[in-house]
């Protein structure tokens, strides 16, 4: 609205009609009271937590430049390329965990009441069952038997687990270098990173903010602390007079030869922010493509796991039927 000429104050009033959520609609109302007020937008925007710093500073560096259309619309654009992303990398992992989920739910209502109900039957024969059935009934009897235990163990340790992870920095750094090297997953990490590196840090450079500021601003974005150390270290090493690319070739293992090679050519060219916009968009598509990928690749390893698991225990609770004769 604000790049065809729409008033800021008339422009929030459009967007609190068209709202229909009612904390989004006090949002409005609440950052168009304090600007009508007298208070700068950025100012207005940093009293909320819905809009994270980087947001704010580019609407801040918008406003004293003269350019706050510009640079809204840049960080619209910016929005919907990350949410893109994660919404493609949400996709990729629905379908593995939708899949766990159920088998789970499957395995645990076959050891509570089927295999219970073929115990009875079973106990009518008089005779040695096969050791897969033995097996299947051991483990019936034993979820029956400590299931909620063992359900209240796991949980508790999950969440140990967790609270040690977010209270220890080292941990959680192992945790995040760990994702990095994991096999096919790793690799689509690693990419997803590049992409929100170079789409936030071409963002920064396109609004003209230095360098070594815009370094500070990118180093949390990606989410992973391997790539916010590794941040930090070429910020360092540009302040020591080293160039961008010359400080990214360092860290090989986290930027590919293509990104360092793009941020060269930036320097060289002056048009850091295209070539990083470029890397950006190559990264998402190759995030995509990957993405698609591994769940295709998933998809017979987790048919066949289920086959083996629940099929599996199936076979078991009919093969003493199927030798009936020689049971008997």
């Amino acid at each position: 609205m604000l790049l065809f000429g729409t008033p800021l104050l008339q422009a929030f009033d459009i967007i609190t009609r068209g709202l229909r959520q009612t904390s989004l609609k006090s949002l409005a109302q609440d950052l168009r009271h304090q600007v009508e007020g007298g208070m700068a937008s950025h100012q207005a925007l940093r009293r909320h937590a819905a809009f994270d710093a980087l947001f704010c500073n580019l609407v801040a560096a918008g406003e004293t430049a003269g350019m706050l259309d510009t640079m809204l619309n840049r960080l619209a654009i910016h929005s919907e390329k990350s949410e893109a992303l994660r919404s493609t990398l949400r996709s990729a992992l629905i379908y593995p965990c939708a899949v766990l989920v159920i088998a789970l739910a499957v395995m645990v209502f076959l050891l509570s009441f089927v295999v219970r109900a073929f115990r009875k039957i079973f106990a009518s024969f008089d005779a040695e069952l096969p050791a897969l059935t033995r097996w299947v009934v051991a483990l019936s009897q034993g979820w029956q038997q400590h299931g909620w235990f063992l359900l209240t163990c796991t949980c508790a340790l999950i969440g140990s687990l967790r609270y040690a992870i977010h209270r220890c920095h080292r941990l959680k750094e192992d945790g995040h270098g760990l994702v990095l090297c994991l096999p096919l997953a790793g690799s689509v990490v690693r990419r997803a990173c590049m992409a929100r590196w170079a789409r936030t840090l071409s963002t920064l450079f396109a609004a003209g903010i230095t360098l070594t500021d815009a370094l500070k601003a990118v180093q949390g974005v990606t989410g992973n602390l391997r790539y916010k150390q590794t941040t930090q270290s070429i910020r360092d090493q540009l302040m020591r007079g080293h160039s961008l690319a010359q400080a990214m070739s360092a860290q090989r293992r986290l930027f590919s030869s293509m990104t360092v090679q793009m941020c060269a050519i930036g320097e060289e060219s002056g048009a850091q922010d295209k070539m990083l916009d470029a890397t950006a968009s190559h990264y998402e598509r190759e995030v995509e493509t990957a993405a698609k990928r591994l769940s295709t690749l998933l998809e017979p390893f987790i048919m066949v796991a289920l086959g083996l698991l629940i099929g599996g225990m199936v076979v078991a609770l009919y093969l003493p039927i199927f030798q009936l004769g020689q049971v008997v």
